[in-house]
């Protein structure tokens, strides 16, 4: 596959969405993640030419190389709504400048207002629609179409049935130009199609504990899961009261078991702490937390993906993923709308 348009992967995280557009051709000219294992991982998957940015906030827009794609997983942070008329009677800025400083967003403002690429793909929570009852999502709106002049296209995507997970995220698409670009040319897929199944460990010989991917989570000839994955009789114990607990008050809080046949909650950024929103069944002794490498598996990512990190620190990475094989579709509807790549097209090695 020839390398076709470029793109910059901010708030990179371990690099889900650059996955999916590397997949339709693209090659990535600039990286920005802030916290360090993120990096590790991110590092240890990806050989660039280009350093990983820590801190976009201090980062002059001047060094960002031009680009074709902008990519970013912007974390979510309260958004101020301030006056025009008021900012104008103290004169101070408004737009963009006004109320988005002091949110990541505004680093994508400011990149989006410099570069002027031809697309772009933002990714956050579904609930950033009604963040501050509406107000957050209304002033992301504005600065994208009004303040900056892009075509925007706003959808709800569940990833279940592309992975067996229900996991819904909020995708933004944006171009410098009108174009024929639609939602309804996104893919549909049975919600059914994978089950468990396809991520969990076998534990019947087929996987080699020996291999460099598997040897930190399997052992023996079966390459049954390693016993630190199970649940403690405590935590167990812990886990089912306080389940009970909140039923007994007619809400649901409580722990999610599944087997092979299921599909999973949605995998957070908290899994590390019990594992309770997914719980792997094991008949009638204690349940297991997922490793790593399912975790792996359940966000798309491929199955060669290195995953140097302590078990903490990959549950929290895999958390705040988002799950790769949606964005390759998203990346394969934009992909015919990049017309005269900044970049000259070069062969991939």
């Amino acid at each position: 596959m020839k390398k076709s348009f470029s793109f910059i992967d901010l708030f990179a995280g371990i690099g889900g969405l650059r996955l999916g557009f590397e997949s339709q051709g693209g090659y990535c000219v600039y990286t920005s993640e802030w916290n360090k294992f993120a990096n590790q991982t991110y590092r240890a998957n990806f050989a660039d030419d280009h350093e990983i940015v820590g801190d976009i906030t201090r980062e002059d827009v001047a060094s960002i190389p031009d680009h074709d794609v902008l990519l970013a997983g912007f974390p979510c942070q309260p958004f101020s709504i301030a006056g025009v008329s008021k900012k104008n009677s103290l004169g101070r800025d408004h737009g963009f400048a006004c109320n988005t400083q002091g949110t990541l967003f505004f680093d994508v403002a400011r990149i989006l207002e410099a570069k002027r690429p031809q697309a772009f793909l933002l990714e956050n929570v579904k609930n950033l629609q009604s963040h501050d009852r509406g107000r957050t999502f209304a002033i992301i709106k504005q600065t994208l179409q009004e303040e900056l002049g892009y075509h925007i296209h706003c959808k709800v995507v569940d990833a279940k049935g592309r992975v067996p997970q229900h996991r819904e995220r909020i995708f933004i698409v944006g171009f410098a130009e009108a174009n024929d670009f639609s939602w309804a040319h996104f893919p549909e897929v049975d919600a059914q199609a994978l089950r468990m199944q396809s991520v969990l460990h076998p534990q019947n010989g087929s996987e080699n504990p020996e291999d460099e991917h598997l040897a930190p989570f399997i052992e023996g000839k079966k390459g049954k899961v390693k016993e630190k994955y199970i649940l403690s009789d405590k935590l167990w114990a812990y886990l089912q009261n306080y389940a009970e607990k909140h039923k007994r008050k007619g809400n649901g809080f409580g722990f999610g078991l599944v087997d092979k046949q299921g599909i999973a909650r949605t995998l957070s950024a908290r899994y590390y702490k019990d594992g309770s929103e997914i719980l792997v069944r094991r008949g009638r002794a204690n349940p297991r937390r997922l490793t790593p490498r399912e975790c792996a598996r359940l966000m798309g990512y491929p199955e060669d993906f290195k995953i140097p990190v302590s078990d903490t620190q990959a549950y929290k990475q895999f958390g705040n993923s988002v799950a790769v094989p949606v964005v390759k579709d998203i990346a394969a509807l934009i992909a015919p709308f990049l017309l005269s790549p900044k970049k000259q097209e070069v062969a991939c090695g």
